[in-house]
């Protein structure tokens, strides 16, 4: 059974670590592709050559040439300009929107029955982004966000309880930036809610470092940004797809009415599988969470007419 084949574009951090994950599993063929030349080509070769060590008989290649990637059952997209201090994912807006336009066409005219995981920011006008430019159904264009923010909330809570990150189980929605919305109210440690375990003030806390993660590593690296989490992110994603694992996870999704919210790329739980995006998950929110998740819908918007502005321009 020949393997599946995944188009990873950007060589930089994010994509290239994506990259090994993916090829250290060995279910899949990996082609990393970028502008520089040379740089796919040398860090695909040094992950070639780990396969035996791996036990990994994948093959991954380099190329800066988008007609390697045809045909590929998964594209994932980090290209783009990454932040750095003092700047917010938003500052990133209408340059990495030409980014993500050019590779968008690039790839679906060779890859025209790939699903699309978008990784660069801000996140989910680029998912947006994606979305109109490739003409593909909406559940073949998800976003890479929310299992990265629920990775993070589920780190502190874990640290802060002394407990397993296993042993916690939380989703992080809405717009991947200063608006996320953690839902507190479903969010347990041991099955046993949070709400009972720790107080308001250090949850309060907690949800604050959650918005603010990305932002913190940013500050510490001061020459890039998050990588081995949000390259964890799309390994899990790419799974759920390629071995079609039905997995609930939090995606960007393009909304046309669940939760109040129509015509947008948002975070919200979502069954992965083959088919990409097989069903958005509604949850039972809190009148504080409805309303926080809206408000951060809200931000996405005014990025959203910001693109549209700009392309009319």
């Amino acid at each position: 059974m020949p393997r599946s084949k995944v188009t990873i574009v950007g060589a930089g951090n994010v994509g290239a670590t994506a990259a090994q994950r993916i090829f250290d599993r060995g279910y899949a063929d990996v082609v990393l592709v970028d502008i520089v030349e040379g740089l796919p080509q040398g860090k695909a070769l040094d992950m070639l050559e780990s396969g035996p060590v791996l036990g990994s008989d994948a093959k991954v290649t380099g190329t800066n040439d988008y007609a390697d990637t045809a045909g590929s059952d998964v594209v994932v997209i980090t290209s783009g300009v990454a932040r750095r201090p003092g700047m917010s994912r938003d500052d990133l807006l209408l340059t990495n929107m030409n980014i993500v336009t050019s590779v968008t066409r690039s790839v679906v005219n060779h890859s025209p029955d790939s699903i699309l995981v978008i990784v660069t920011n801000p996140l989910d006008a680029m998912a947006q982004r994606a979305f109109q430019v490739s003409g593909f159904p909406k559940r073949r264009v998800v976003g890479m966000a929310g299992i990265l923010d629920t990775a993070r909330f589920r780190t502190f809570l874990a640290e802060e309880l002394g407990v397993s990150v296993n042993s916690v189980e939380a989703y992080v929605l809405g717009g991947h930036g200063d608006t996320m919305v953690p839902v507190t109210a479903s969010t347990t440690a041991g099955g046993r809610p949070i709400t009972q375990v720790l107080p308001q003030d250090r949850i309060d806390a907690i949800i604050q470092r959650t918005q603010d993660g990305g932002a913190e590593i940013v500050n510490l690296l001061k020459t890039g940004s998050a990588y081995y989490a949000p390259s964890a992110a799309i390994a899990q994603m790419v799974e759920a797809v390629l071995l079609d694992r039905q997995e609930i996870l939090p995606c960007t999704a393009y909304l046309e009415g669940e939760y109040g919210i129509d015509g947008l790329y948002v975070g919200v739980p979502v069954r992965l599988g083959a088919s990409g995006v097989e069903e958005v998950i509604e949850f039972d929110l809190t009148d504080a969470e409805r309303e926080a998740l809206r408000h951060s819908a809200d931000a996405v918007r005014e990025l959203v007419d910001v693109m549209a502005q700009d392309s009319q321009s």
